[in-house]
């Protein structure tokens, strides 16, 4: 019996963020990322706690005025070096980015829309 409980999908998506916290800012590498949160690997020696608020910026290219991802959110868990961020809020332009990244690593943009509905229903149940 499968413990699983992602009811989005989560792409593998090796890229640098920013993680800012109430106590730090933090360099981490993108682990996986969905809809609904992101996977980080935290740097050595960093402390941080579950239940925590915080921000992650995934910038999308190298120049200072490219895209990027910016969600709100508090820290799920915390494993080792490897942090879970859970999104409790994102901007419709970052909402926009993530959508497109998901559907071209997933190579499946009805998944993307599946995932994205289900978060809309989410929204509106909480």
């Amino acid at each position: 019996m499968s413990t699983e409980r992602r009811q989005f999908a989560r792409v593998a998506f090796a890229a640098g963020a920013e993680l800012f916290t109430t106590q730090a800012q933090l360099s981490c590498q993108v682990v996986d990322i969905s809809l609904k949160g992101v996977l980080l690997q935290l740097p050595a020696g960093a402390a941080v706690q579950p239940g925590m608020p915080c921000l992650v910026k995934l910038p999308l290219g190298a120049g200072a005025h490219e895209p990027a991802i910016a969600m709100a959110g508090e820290l799920a868990h915390v494993e080792g070096r490897h942090v879970g961020v859970l999104c409790r809020s994102i901007d419709l332009e970052s909402i926009t980015h993530l959508r497109r990244l998901i559907e071209i690593n997933l190579g499946d943009a009805t998944a993307s829309e599946r995932d994205l509905k289900a978060l809309i229903a989410t929204a509106n149940v909480a």
